[in-house]
This record gives C-alpha cells, sequence and structure tokens, in this order.
C-alpha cells in the first residue's frame, strides 16, 4: 500500500506559506517587487490547491469525500491527522480567493512599508489553513497561535498611534483567550486522555459523573477562545475598533479569522456534541443560540449608532458572525448549508467593504494634503508614497457603483448573495427538516416552529433593516452632501481587487444552486459524526521498507 499523490495536496496549504514565509524573512527592504511576486505566486498556488481539493473531496476520488493525511505517518490518535473535506475545502478556497485580493491591493501601497510584511502574510494564510485542516486539538492550538502572532505584527502594519492602542487591546485579549485555550485542553486531556478530535468524540459518550463535568467545563473554556474570535456578546467589544484601525488589506483579512473561530464551532460542536454524545448531547446549544442572537441585537446597534465606515464594517461582521452562530446553535442541517452560503458571502461583502473605504476617503481628503497626514500618521522612514496612476474612467460612478452594491451584500437586499442566503435561512426555520431513522425508518422531527426560530427571523429581519439605514446614511453623507467631490486618482492595483470580490460575490448569485447543493453535501457530511470517527481512526500507516533478508552463514566445516 502506499500514499496516493493527491493525498500530498492536502499538506500544500500548510507547507507552501510556511517555505515562501521563510525564504522571504532574510530580505531586505530593497527587495518589494520580488518580495510581493513570489507572495503572489505562493497564493496563487494556494488558489490552484484549493480548487484541486474542491474536485477530490467532491468527486468521489476519496471515500466518504474525506482525504486524511497522516503526519509523521503515525496512525490516529497517536499522531496527528490532517483531515480535508468538502467543507474545509470550500474555506481554502475562500482564503486564498481573499488573500490574492488582499495582496494585490498592497502592491503600489500598504506592501512597502516595512520590511516583513509578505512574510507575516504568508505566516497569517499558514495558521488559517492549518486550522481549518488540522484534526488534533493541541494541533489547533499551534496553527491559532501562528495565526495570531502574525496577524499581531499585521495589525500594527503602517504603524500610528490609533493602530497601537487598538493593537495593544487586540493582543492583550488573544493572549488572555489562549490561556483558557490551553486550560480547555489540560482537562480535556485528562478526562478522556486523546487530544485527537474524532477520538475524543469517540470516548464523549463513555464519560460519566466527575469526568464528564470536567470534560464540560474543559468545552467552555475552550468555546471562549473560539467565541472570542468570532467576536460573541459580550467578547466581541474588540472587534470594531482593531477593523476600523488596521490598514484595509490586513482588516481585509481579520473578517476572515472572525470566521475562523465560528468554523472550529461548527465542526467541534457538531462532530463532539452530536446526539451519539450521549449525557454530553447538545451541550452549549441554546448558548450558542441567545449568544449568537444577542450578537445580532449587539452588532445592529453598533451599526447604527456609528457614523465611522471602519467601525460600521466591524460592526456588519459581528451581526454576520452572531447569525453564523445562532444558526449553529438552532441545530436544523438545512439551516447550516445556508449559514454556510451565507458565512461566504459577508466575508467577501465586509472584505469588499473595508477595500473600498480607504478610495472612499480620498474623495474627503485633498491630495496634498492627504500625503502630509500619511506622512505624520506613519511617522516612518518608508512611509507610503501615494500611488501615481492614471484616473480610471468615471471613477464616481465606479465607487459609487461599488458601494451600492457592498451595502446590498450586507444589508442582504435582492439580488445579490446576501439575500439568497437569508432567504435559505428562512426558509429552512419555516419549513423544519424532518428525518428518518436508520432503526424503524419512522420520520422524526419538528412538527411546528419554535419561538427561537421566529425570534431569530426577526432579528435577521431587523438588522438587515438596520444595515441598510446605516449605509445609506454613510453613502448620502459621502456622495450628496459632501459638496463638491474631486474624483480621487485611482490605481489599477487597488481597483481590481474590489471588482474581483465583487465578481466573486455575483458568481456566487449565479451559480446559488451548484453551491447550495455542494454545501449541502457538505452539511449533511459534518452532521454524520459516526462516519469521521470511523475514517480518521481507521486511516492506516503506510508500511516502512521491506528489509532484505539476512545473509545465511554456514558454520559447518566443508569435507576436505
Amino acid at each position: 500500500m502506499s500514499l496516493h499523490w493527491t493525498q500530498h495536496l492536502i499538506l500544500v496549504p500548510v507547507i507552501l506559506p510556511l517555505l515562501v514565509g521563510a525564504a522571504l524573512a532574510p530580505l531586505t527592504q530593497g527587495w518589494h517587487r520580488l518580495k510581493f511576486w513570489l507572495s503572489y505566486a505562493s497564493i496563487l498556488g494556494l488558489v490552484a490547491n484549493a480548487l484541486a481539493l474542491v474536485h477530490f473531496t467532491d468527486g468521489g476520488a476519496w471515500q466518504d469525500g474525506m482525504g486524511i493525511y497522516l503526519a509523521g505517518n503515525w496512525s490516529a490518535p497517536f499522531g496527528i491527522a490532517l483531515l480535508a473535506d468538502r467543507l474545509s475545502s470550500i474555506m481554502l478556497l475562500l482564503t486564498a480567493l481573499l488573500g490574492l485580493a488582499s495582496l494585490h491591493f498592497t502592491k503600489q501601497r500598504w506592501g512597502r512599508i516595512g520590511v516583513h510584511f509578505h512574510t507575516l502574510f504568508q505566516f497569517l494564510l499558514m495558521g488559517i489553513n492549518g486550522a481549518f485542516l488540522t484534526h488534533d486539538l493541541f494541533n489547533l492550538f499551534v496553527f491559532f497561535e501562528v495565526m495570531l502572532a502574525a496577524s499581531y505584527g499585521l495589525v500594527l502594519h503602517g504603524y500610528n498611534a490609533e493602530r497601537i492602542r487598538a493593537s495593544m487591546q487586540y493582543i492583550a485579549i488573544n493572549l488572555a483567550a489562549a490561556l483558557l485555550f490551553l486550560l480547555g485542553l489540560a482537562l480535556i486531556y485528562a478526562t478522556t486522555g486523546t487530544l485527537n478530535m474524532a477520538d475524543v468524540a469517540g470516548r464523549v459518550p463513555l464519560l460519566a459523573g466527575d469526568d464528564l463535568a470536567l470534560f464540560k467545563i474543559g468545552a467552555t473554556m475552550m468555546a471562549l477562545t473560539f467565541l472570542t474570535k468570532s467576536a460573541m456578546w459580550p467578547l466581541g467589544f474588540w472587534l470594531p475598533t482593531t477593523y476600523a484601525a488596521a490598514s484595509p488589506p490586513v482588516a481585509a483579512m481579520l473578517v476572515l479569522m472572525t470566521k475562523v473561530g465560528a468554523y472550529v464551532v461548527l465542526r467541534l460542536w457538531l462532530l463532539i456534541f452530536s446526539d451519539d454524545a450521549g449525557a454530553a448531547a447538545g451541550f452549549g446549544q441554546d448558548a450558542l443560540l441567545y449568544g449568537g442572537m444577542a450578537t445580532i441585537v449587539f452588532g445592529a446597534a453598533g451599526m447604527l449608532s456609528t457614523d465611522t465606515a471602519g467601525r460600521m464594517a466591524g460592526y456588519a461582521a459581528i451581526i454576520s458572525s452572531g447569525t453564523l452562530l445562532a444558526v449553529i446553535g438552532y441545530g436544523q442541517p438545512n439551516l447550516v448549508t445556508a449559514g454556510i452560503y451565507y458565512l461566504i458571502g459577508s466575508t467577501l461583502a465586509v472584505a469588499a467593504f473595508l477595500l473600498l473605504i480607504e478610495l472612499i476617503d480620498r474623495i474627503r481628503t485633498p491630495r496634498s494634503a492627504m500625503l502630509a497626514l500619511t506622512m505624520e500618521a506613519y511617522a516612518v522612514e518608508d512611509a507610503p508614497v501615494e500611488p501615481v496612476g492614471r484616473g480610471v474612467p468615471a471613477v464616481m460612478a465606479f465607487l459609487s457603483l461599488a458601494f451600492a452594491a457592498c451595502a446590498l451584500m450586507i444589508a442582504g437586499l435582492p439580488p445579490l448573495p446576501g439575500f439568497i442566503a437569508k432567504f435559505g435561512m428562512f426558509h429552512a426555520v419555516l419549513h423544519p427538516q424532518v428525518v428518518a431513522t436508520a432503526a424503524n425508518g419512522v420520520m422524526t422531527g419538528p412538527t411546528t416552529i419554535p419561538t427561537a426560530g421566529w425570534v431569530l427571523i426577526a432579528l435577521i429581519v431587523l438588522s438587515g433593516l438596520i444595515a441598510v439605514i446605516s449605509m445609506m446614511r454613510f453613502g448620502v453623507r459621502t456622495f450628496w452632501a459632501s459638496g463638491v467631490l474631486v474624483p480621487p486618482k485611482l490605481h489599477r492595483t487597488e481597483v481590481m481587487p474590489i471588482i474581483f470580490l465583487l465578481g466573486l460575490a455575483i458568481g456566487m448569485t449565479i451559480q446559488a444552486n451548484a453551491l447550495f447543493g455542494y454545501l449541502a453535501r457538505a452539511s449533511d457530511a459534518i452532521h454524520r459524526p459516526a462516519t469521521y470517527i470511523g475514517r480518521v481512526l481507521s486511516e492506516p500507516s503506510l508500511p516502512g521498507p521491506a528489509s532484505s533478508p539476512a545473509p545465511t552463514i554456514n558454520l559447518t566445516p566443508e569435507a576436505p
């Protein structure tokens, strides 16, 4: 038996940015162009690899749509297992595409500040990709720390007083969350004797009494880390300040980092606390549901109360995170399908808006003043010079139309993906999923819509209405009530990433049926934890090379 070459692709999203980041680290300040193109080539490789993983997981190449890579050739649960399925593959593709847009945006301006921007960017991608692929809790902690360590430097990128204040808060909160993560891991290992996710899920039904209580405490402490990253109320107070202070390409990647927390909650809770978990089944679901609803209320109130575009984008991200957490807590598979579609669309929308904010701000800042403010704000010798490019034809029309598209997506209005996602969620809540039990074929499931379902629908509608009001207020103030507007000079490298992200959103709308079908298969897979447990724990390690037989020595003396 040998390892099929396609399984090596599972390791590429971790190894490629690690090697490229290490290669970029020794390059000094004068190698901007080389560093950019090496980093760009790395991300193009990640895009191609993610597309291949999507194909192999959904094309029948791997059993049950899962590819497993045993690091170090140690069988689970003793070694570290990396697992690629439909859900992790689509998240890897989203990461690569968003990283491509963000990096392209930095070519003329942000990528030239500081020596190690591209190195940190690659390590950030490595940490995010590893968190999507790993099937080991301690390895998840390692990738989380790699991701966070890189983000600390990136949040400070192009430092000024506002960024320093925001980054200190961001670092302190994440260090505290990391401590909770470690304490939670210790309790989980003490009660189950393993940190492999599949093995933990297999041992949870056997826990009882004090061991079960300690396990729940450990899971709660670990969940606080993910919920802090997901900006769940009241743990998400740091997010609007950080988004508003970070440079636009970094803020766009922070949007994805917020979704990493929601992804881990979705993956772990459906695996460990499934219906097969015995006394622990459904643990924490109500907390996710009602905490997600409270997060929607908090995000909507914040969005309505602020007039700063960066903070508005931060509160929009909080609303999307709250919606995802409530969907996970609601515990209905077809609702999770619409929730994953919403995750992808909202990430593209908020990221595009954060990139667009910088270009819109130039309308209200004269060119002569902008360079002076930039030099003063950065207070470094290599402060970015405003890119000199040709004026894009009808630049004001582009900015206004791009803003309108972002507003429609964030608010969930037709015809863009935000509306399709919310319509899918409403349809799932209003048509409770009925399933047949394997034992006797009896159809089971809720026959009436619970009160929580009606409340969730109302909050989603209300948050969309508030987003419309907030975005319209900002748009009117920017494009209509600003007096004489001077169209800014925009470089192609700044315009194309926004067009690219909005084009992806349009593609999601056109291919909504195919994408929903893919995500439905992904949702069905993660709702079958027994299949995950069996596939991971039964994956065999490769046999060593066959040893040649030892030579025989004849000790009998020969006859003369």
